[in-house]
């Protein structure tokens, strides 16, 4: 949370005390903003210097417009809704609320960067899609005329080269690096 208090509102939206964030909630055919975006001096400041200093990359510069849009601070801040600010910088709704929720529960940081992602590893590395298709290009097991998917994975594995792997991983790689199983 990076020190930021929360409390809930009277009509059921989260502030922080500092940067507040939205994210909207349907009640009633009305959109309530969730995360509401007020920023300080400091905050403000360096947004604006991100965004003005050319240095930046391109998402770090539009997170950080997003985020000025969004400031709801008394006279200072334009208060844009979502829906204009997505319209203005060509982005999705969603987006712009995702944003918010990050700088409030993550603080000015987070939001400004890339979300990170799934973080699913690769099962094999370059060395082991190497070794498959030298696999692929040498000759078919004795009673086979041509190997198939099941059968290069069965085979992958009992070479050691990786502790298990499915016939569609397989499809996958050799599908990546263009080989065919045809003769």
């Amino acid at each position: 949370m990076g020190g930021r208090i929360s409390f809930v509102a009277q009509n059921g939206s989260q502030e922080c005390a500092r940067p507040e964030t939205i994210t909207k909630i349907k009640k009633k055919g009305i959109v309530l903003k969730k995360y509401i975006i007020r920023l300080n001096d400091e905050e403000r400041k360096q947004l604006s210097e991100l965004v003005n200093k050319g240095k930046a990359a391109a998402y770090k510069r539009k997170h950080a417009q997003i985020l000025l849009k969004a400031d709801i601070a008394e006279d200072v801040g334009p208060g844009w809704p979502d829906q204009r600010i997505a319209e203005a910088f060509n982005v999705g709704v969603r987006t712009v609320e995702r944003i918010r929720e990050r700088l409030c529960k993550q603080g000015l940081a987070a939001a400004v960067k890339r979300a990170k992602g799934s973080g699913k590893r690769r099962k094999t590395d370059g060395a082991q899609e190497a070794h498959l298709i030298a696999l692929v290009c040498g000759e078919a097991p004795d009673g086979h005329g041509r190997w198939t998917l099941r059968l290069l994975a069965d085979r992958f594995v009992e070479l050691g080269h990786i502790d298990s792997i499915s016939y569609e991983t397989v499809r996958q790689l050799l599908k990546k690096r263009n080989q065919t199983l045809a003769k």
